[in-house]
C-alpha cells in the first residue's frame, strides 16, 4: 500500500513537471488539434457538400453515395454537385476547402497554379489543392509514425528484455544480430525493398520496423540488466513469484522510463523517414497525399512554385517541432534527479 502511494506521489510529481512546462503542454493540445482536423479531414476538405437540401428534400453528400440520377443527371456516373443549380429554398453546406486531395481543378490556366481564392495554397502539378493535400497527408504520416513507433518498440521491447533478463548466450547472439542490423545501410535497402513490392501504408511501417526496433532493445536491455539484480527483484524471487512475475510485475513497469521519454522523438524521426522516402519518390504509393511528395514537385518548379516548397515544409517544420517539444517536456518530467 505504502509503495502504491509512493508511486502516485510520483506520478503526481511528474505530471506537475510536464504542466510546468508550457511550451510542451501547449504542443500536446496543438497535436491533438491537428490530428482532430485531419483524422476528421472529409468534413473540412471535400468536393461534396456536408448538407444539401434540393427539391425539398436533404441529402449528406459525405456520408452517402448518391447516383447522379438522384439529382436529374443520366450522363454521369459521378456527381459534380458544384455543377448542380440550386432553385429558390434549396441550400448546400460546403466544407472550408471545397475539394478533395485527389480532385484536379480544371479551370486553373497553368499547372502548377499559385495560391488564389479558390485553392488558397495553391494547386500541384497535377492541379489538386494543395491545402487539402497538407490536411490528409498528416493523416498518413502520423498514421505510418504511430505504427512503426508501437511495432517496433514491441519487438524492441520484447528481444531487449529477453536478452537483458536471461543474458547467456541468447544476449551474446542477440547483440551479434544488432551489430548486424545496425551495420546495413538503412535507406538503401528499405528502397530496394520498396521499388520491389510496391507496398502500401501497412507493409511500409513493417520494413521500416525491421531496422528501427535495435534502438528501443538496446534500452530496455540495458534497464533489465540493470533491474534482475536489483533488491526488490530478489526479494521477490526469494519469496517464489515466478518468472513472469517478476518480469512482467517487478521489472518491466520499473524499466518503461526511457522508452515513455525517446518515444516522442521516435514518432518525429519516423515523420521525417517518411517524408524523406516520399521526397525521392519510394513511399506511399500514388496518388497518396503526402508532404514528401508536394516537396519532390517543388524540387523539380522551384523556379515557378514556391508555394510547393514554403507550405510543405512549413507544415513539415511544425509537425517535427511539436514532437520535439513534447519529447523534451516528458524527458524533464521523467527526470529522476527531479524526483
Amino acid at each position: 500500500m505504502i509503495e502504491k502511494i509512493f508511486r502516485n506521489e510520483i506520478a503526481k510529481k511528474r505530471w506537475r513537471r510536464f504542466r510546468a512546462n508550457r511550451m510542451g503542454l501547449i504542443s500536446v493540445w496543438l497535436f491533438l488539434i491537428l490530428s482532430f482536423f485531419s483524422f476528421t479531414a472529409e468534413i473540412w476538405a471535400n468536393s461534396k457538400p456536408l448538407i444539401l437540401k434540393y427539391h425539398g428534400q436533404t441529402y449528406f453528400p459525405v456520408v452517402k453515395y448518391y447516383h447522379p440520377s438522384v439529382f436529374g443527371r443520366e450522363d454521369i456516373a459521378q456527381m459534380d454537385y458544384r455543377s448542380l443549380k440550386l432553385d429558390a429554398g434549396d441550400y448546400a453546406v460546403w466544407p472550408i476547402i471545397r475539394w478533395d486531395p485527389f480532385e484536379r481543378n480544371e479551370t486553373v490556366e497553368s499547372l502548377p497554379s499559385p495560391p488564389t481564392s479558390t485553392n488558397l495554397l495553391g494547386t500541384d502539378e497535377s492541379g489538386r489543392d494543395v491545402a487539402a493535400r497538407l490536411l490528409y497527408g498528416f493523416r498518413y504520416s502520423i498514421g505510418y509514425a504511430i505504427t512503426v513507433w508501437l511495432l517496433s518498440s514491441l519487438v524492441g521491447m520484447v528481444l531487449g528484455a529477453a536478452m537483458g533478463f536471461w543474458g547467456g548466450w541468447l544476449d551474446l547472439v542477440g547483440q551479434r544480430w544488432i551489430e548486424i542490423v545496425e551495420s546495413l545501410p538503412y535507406l538503401m535497402i528499405l528502397i530496394t525493398l520498396v521499388s520491389i513490392f510496391k507496398p502500401s501504408l501497412f507493409l511500409l511501417a513493417l520494413l521500416t520496423v525491421f531496422f528501427t526496433w535495435v534502438t528501443v532493445s538496446i534500452y530496455f536491455r540495458a534497464e533489465f540488466l540493470k533491474l534482475r539484480k536489483r533488491e526488490f527483484v530478489e526479494a521477490a524471487r526469494a519469496l517464489g513469484a515466478s518468472r513472469s512475475r517478476l518480469i512482467f510485475t517487478h521489472i518491466l513497469p520499473n524499466s518503461l522510463t526511457p522508452w515513455i521519454t525517446i518515444s516522442p522523438f521516435l514518432v518525429a524521426g519516423n515523420i521525417a523517414g517518411l517524408a524523406a522516402l516520399d521526397f525521392l519518390g519510394f513511399g506511399l504509393p500514388a496518388p497518396t497525399p503526402s508532404w514528401g511528395e508536394l516537396l519532390n514537385q517543388a524540387h523539380h518548379h522551384f523556379r515557378i512554385a514556391w508555394w510547393l516548397a514554403v507550405f510543405p515544409s512549413a507544415a513539415l517544420f511544425f509537425g517535427l517541432t511539436l514532437m520535439n517539444l513534447i519529447g523534451e517536456a516528458v524527458r524533464d518530467a521523467l527526470d529522476p534527479r527531479k524526483t
